[in-house]
């Protein structure tokens, strides 16, 4: 008997161009490429994709690595199929690329001492992979962009600041300064350099400007930003002259989490921030857009629109973040801090719409703006790599792709990614929940671990967070019935009155009495120890049941990943999974655990785990229904290393448990779906790791979602998803 997700998720969750019709086109994931891909047979080390650019004809993607010292290739003929095209090595750090002609432009930091900025300019042949020249450009460059007409290029030179020196205080010189280069079917003449002085601009360190990043308009101006200096440029190329300059000036920020506590609070405030762009886009000729990432003094959060004397004429604020944190993809971690950082930016016309693109670091967004002339209008969050750096739109594929830096693949993580997105008539695939406002604030949430479904109301289900908000233990109220679904509320769990700091809870379990039965898992050495908590309707805690002593003698770090309950009255018994083996366990095996409130005995049985070879196994779930409880296991692994994500059950007259100390009865196990298949298709290629909860509605039908890490060294993203069942008691 098999469970079927074939409607669940590769159909019901994320649509297709197959779709009917959406009243607009969106844009989807359609393809992830895994920069290791690149790597040669047999080398495994870290490797990043960071500025990405595209051939003329749209079907090859160059990415710069300047920790694996390479450009990388994709081949992206077929987009919904992009091939490994090679890297070449590159003598020092390429830190951004540009296509132009036949050639492609790379930036190279060749400094060794910050005091001697030193790079250069490499030529690359996209046909040969063959680096044919240099330019020796006087100091450490940065950012390369080449003019519309492919006539010249401009090179912001930023001779960086020591970070560990005078806590990262500017000025340190030598100064930072914009170079521009003609160029000759793609071939810059390096004899053609022009240098434009930006210091004394600044009302920031006037004397040390270190631009980061460049773009060029129709008429060839070029626009530059300052981001320590907290200052915008605008340059003439035809004369190599500054012909305009403002600060880029500070927002009053309303309505934000300003605390990296474990909990997730928009309710705070910070006055006069510094807005420290990063990059920056032109909107035709008299606007420009930058995305305001901060640096050593500021971070406004969003992105701001100028005209060109640098009027403010839309601000972002807090709109941004707020809306990030409604599909929970805010970092706790960065709130006192610059937040969800918008760094990259794209920006792009598909047919008659102007868009831009706003790469948010900290959050692994792409955000999808509409330029309406006057206030832009968000179209859509898309699901990126964990650290978006750059993207770069082929409007005539109607693509735009995105390169995500965090490579974490030497700890067994996610590997750095570039990802592809397509702009069809079809529905927002993303994202699957969301969640709702209350009293205008949103819910913040993230980290989702157990799930159950509601006595009374078809489509109601209730979720708890992990130990990433420890400081915030919550239930979330979730209505399925809804595309995506919404979380419509959240109770707190509290004890005495106040938040039960420090709590991991995994599993969550009805009562039958309005209340909730909730499992943590524990750390000693973080947190509450491994237990059991029931809560009312308020969530307070009216009960605490911790493991016995003889049961802690062998425990782990790793304990309860869920809990069910079985029966009632006085025959009720509590079900838990423990995650992995504890000392005392039988190599392979793991318990689950069974406690019967009414009599506080304890008891427990063993179940065979599966083996792979990367990585370890353990469960995530467990979920009493019919006849039968569904234990999720899985693998550790993500993205295209996955290989177990899948659902069992055990019949529960077979769940006859031992008493702690006695040999304890090895359950059998019968397979009823195999996660791994929908979840590649669901998120083309790449497959989340942490798939951790699962359970029925009062209906029967059944839900499942994967916890995000709170967004911490993930790419953030959570699927909840209806899985059809069919012929199951």
């Amino acid at each position: 008997m098999k469970i079927s997700m074939t409607a669940a998720l590769a159909a019901a969750l994320f649509a297709s161009a197959a779709f009917p019709a959406a009243a607009e086109p969106f844009f989807n994931r359609i393809a992830t490429f895994p920069v290791a891909s690149n790597l040669g047979e047999g080398e495994d080390k870290a490797t990043s994709s960071e500025i990405i650019t595209a051939t003329p004809d749209g079907n090859t993607l160059i990415y710069s690595d300047a920790p694996g010292g390479t450009i990388g290739f994709i081949d992206i003929t077929d987009p919904r199929s992009p091939k490994a095209g090679g890297s070449i090595a590159i003598d020092g750090e390429p830190n951004s690329v540009a296509a132009v002609g036949e050639k492609v432009l790379v930036t190279i930091d060749r400094t060794e001492d910050m005091t001697k900025p030193a790079g250069d300019l490499g030529v690359v042949d996209v046909a040969s992979r063959k680096l044919e020249n240099t330019c020796d450009l006087g100091g450490q460059p940065d950012s390369v962009v080449v003019s519309p007409d492919g006539t010249f290029a401009a090179i912001a030179i930023e001779n960086q600041r020591d970070e560990e020196l005078n806590d990262g205080a500017l000025p340190q010189l030598p100064a930072g300064e914009l170079l521009i280069l003609s160029l000759n079917d793609g071939t810059p003449a390096c004899d053609s350099i022009k240098r434009v002085d930006l210091t004394g601009l600044a009302t920031v360190a006037p004397e040390d400007p270190e631009p980061e990043f460049v773009n060029i308009n129709a008429d060839g101006e070029i626009a530059v930003t300052l981001q320590e200096n907290n200052h915008i440029v605008i340059v003439d190329s035809k004369t190599a002259t500054v012909s305009g300059h403002f600060t880029a000036g500070t927002v009053d920020l309303d309505g934000i989490d300003t605390k990296s506590d474990g909990a997730l609070e928009f309710t705070g405030r910070i006055d006069g921030v510094p807005r420290e762009p990063d990059s920056v886009k032109w909107l035709g000729t008299d606007r420009l857009v930058v995305a305001n990432e901060g640096d050593y003094k500021g971070g406004s959060r969003g992105f701001t629109i100028f005209d060109r004397s640098g009027k403010v004429l839309y601000d972002a604020g807090a709109s941004l973040e707020r809306e990030v944190a409604r599909i929970g993809h805010f970092l706790d971690k960065r709130a006192k801090s610059k937040g969800i950082e918008p760094e990259g930016m794209e920006a792009a016309k598909f047919g008659d719409q102007q868009y831009f693109f706003v790469l948010l670091e900290r959050a692994s967004l792409m955000a999808v703006y509409k330029d309406t002339g006057g206030e832009p209008e968000l179209v859509q969050l898309l699901p990126s790599g964990i650290s978006p750096e750059g993207a770069v739109a082929i409007p005539a594929r109607n693509l735009v792709a995105s390169a995500n830096e965090v490579d974490l693949g030497e700890d067994g993580g996610a590997r750095s990614h570039v990802m592809i997105y397509q702009l069809t008539e079809a529905e927002k695939a993303y994202p699957t929940i969301v969640s709702n406002d209350v009293d205008g604030t949103p819910i913040g949430w993230g980290a989702l671990s157990g799930l159950v479904g509601d006595a009374e109301k078809d489509g109601i289900l209730y979720a708890v967070s992990d130990s990433f908000y420890g400081m915030q233990p919550s239930i979330f109220t979730i209505d399925a019935s809804r595309k995506p679904a919404e979380i419509t509320g959240v109770t707190r769990i509290t004890r005495g009155g106040q938040p039960a700091q420090k709590l991991d809870i995994e599993g969550i379990a009805l009562d039958g009495k309005g209340g909730f039965w909730l499992a943590s898992e524990g750390d000693s050495a973080k947190f509450v120890g491994h237990g059991i908590y029931n809560v009312n309707a308020k969530g307070e805690i009216k009960a605490e049941i911790a493991l016995p002593v003889e049961l802690l003698a062998g425990q782990t770090r790793f304990g309860l990943e869920g809990i069910t309950t079985i029966g009632e009255g006085d025959k009720l018994t509590l079900w838990m999974a423990v995650q992995r083996e504890w000392k005392d366990d039988e190599k392979g095996t793991v318990k689950l655990l069974s406690y019967k409130p009414s009599s506080k005995e304890w008891g427990a049985v063993r179940y065979p785990l599966e083996k792979t070879e990367e990585g370890w196994v353990g469960l995530s779930e467990i979920t009493a229904h019919g006849d039968h409880v569904y234990i999720i296991e899985r693998d550790n692994l993500i993205g295209d290393k996955a290989k177990l994500k899948k659902l069992y059950r055990v019949a529960i007259a077979d769940l006859k448990p031992a008493k702690l100390g006695e040999a304890l009865p090895l359950v059998a196990k019968e397979e009823v779906h195999d996660f791994i298949p929908g979840l590649r298709s669901a998120t083309n290629g790449y497959v989340v790791d942490k798939l951790e909860g699962f359970a029925f509605d009062k209906s029967g039908k059944a839900f499942a979602v994967t916890d995000n890490d709170g967004v911490d060294d993930s790419s953030g993203e959570t699927l909840f998803f209806p899985v059809t069942i069919n012929a199951i008691n």
